[in-house]
């Protein structure tokens, strides 16, 4: 939905998890906020505060974080 970019929460190279908040839009006199879809590294922040962002502008971008074969359990 098109709004305001009114705060951000997260930075560019940041580990994020899935559902951490990483930005908050005001639209239509409400707060909405953005939150990661997965656990990554959030590796590009197109907005800053202030910002008007238009319907379907990339926000942000979170690489999923890929397993480690030496964490695994075998």
């Amino acid at each position: 939905m098109p709004g305001v970019v009114s705060r951000i929460a997260a930075a560019e190279g940041e580990l994020v998890t899935a559902g951490q908040p990483l930005l908050w839009l005001e639209a239509m006199k409400m707060e909405h906020v953005v939150t990661a879809p997965a656990d990554g590294v959030l590796t590009r922040l197109h907005v800053e505060p202030g910002r008007q962002v238009t319907v379907g502008a990339v926000l942000a971008i979170v690489e999923p974080r890929r397993p480690d074969p030496k964490e695994q359990n075998t």
